[in-house]
């Protein structure tokens, strides 16, 4: 088939890869774990050493408790493993794609309760930093968050809302809630703030800037103020926004989003780096 690029809704100049000849109509491939080589789960391995020893304090409990009970250090999973335990915890399964997918491709999937895991591994170069997710950033990121009921939950919901816009030229503003949530957002706890993202708990460095580092803001979650957010895709986040549970995704994805595109289209979009007045700081302590 003649595959359709994805969209990138963020701002960046680094064009990202893939090898999107042959996939499924809906974008899905073979995971085929005879085709990773002993150095590249040697480079998962070094991977996983590293970002596990920044998971305590930083990320959430919901994380800390899924993580703790995969076997992830071995080398890259696969995704058959891991299907098993994911059906009996909250019935989502994962599938195998060659990189980013098309939106509604994306949406399709998430309202069916399946989660698009990228199958490549970042190469050597790329140790430190890649922008494109990877299979380490999808399953080190992304997977132990669904099996947690409630976020499952909203993933779901955030995948049927998604559908729901098609025609209605709103995935940018979607894009934003799943860029400010699902990637890079913030939970407060009784321990302090904590991260949930996958985009926060895959990174070396941006865990501890997301959590602990004075620079960026730190906002309290309005869902029109995430779907008015520009962001960028090759640099730490200039702000973060803060949920009080889960629970709180679930109710704000929960209605209609129509009559909230409307409003949206009058209203300026805000920098990545903006602070304006009516904005509910949320402080490290």
């Amino acid at each position: 088939m003649s595959a359709e690029r994805p969209a990138n809704h963020g701002l960046s100049r680094h064009g990202l890869r893939g090898d999107y000849t042959g996939v499924r109509p809906d974008y899905t491939v073979e995971q085929d774990p005879s085709r990773y080589t002993a150095d590249q789960h040697d480079r998962w391995r070094r991977l996983y050493a590293r970002q596990i020893d920044r998971v305590p304090g930083r990320a959430c409990e919901e994380y800390v408790r899924a993580l703790g009970a995969l076997d992830y250090e071995a080398g890259i999973p696969r995704f058959d493993d891991v299907n098993r335990k994911l059906a009996r915890a909250t019935g989502w399964q994962l599938v195998a794609v060659p990189g980013l997918v098309p939106d509604l491709v994306f949406f399709e999937h998430l309202a069916n309760r399946r989660f698009p895991v990228t199958f490549w591994l970042r190469e050597e170069a790329e140790f430190d930093y890649i922008v494109e997710p990877d299979v380490f950033h999808d399953f080190f990121g992304h997977v132990p968050m669904l099996f947690d009921p409630v976020f499952a939950d909203y993933m779901q919901a955030y995948g049927r809302g998604g559908l729901k816009a098609e025609g209605l030229a709103a995935l940018p503003w979607l894009a934003r809630l799943y860029w400010y949530t699902v990637e890079f957002g913030l939970i407060r706890t009784p321990a302090g703030l904590r991260s949930y993202g996958a985009g926060i708990l895959s990174s070396p460095g941006e865990i501890d800037h997301a959590v602990r580092s004075p620079a960026p803001r730190r906002v309290r979650f309005d869902l029109r103020r995430v779907m008015r957010s520009r962001y960028r895709i090759d640099a730490f986040q200039e702000t973060y926004f803060v949920v009080d549970g889960f629970g709180q995704l679930f109710d704000a994805t929960a209605p209609d989003f129509t009559p909230l595109y409307r409003e949206l289209a009058v209203l300026p979009e805000l920098s990545a780096d903006a602070a304006p007045g009516e904005d509910v700081l949320v402080p490290l302590a």
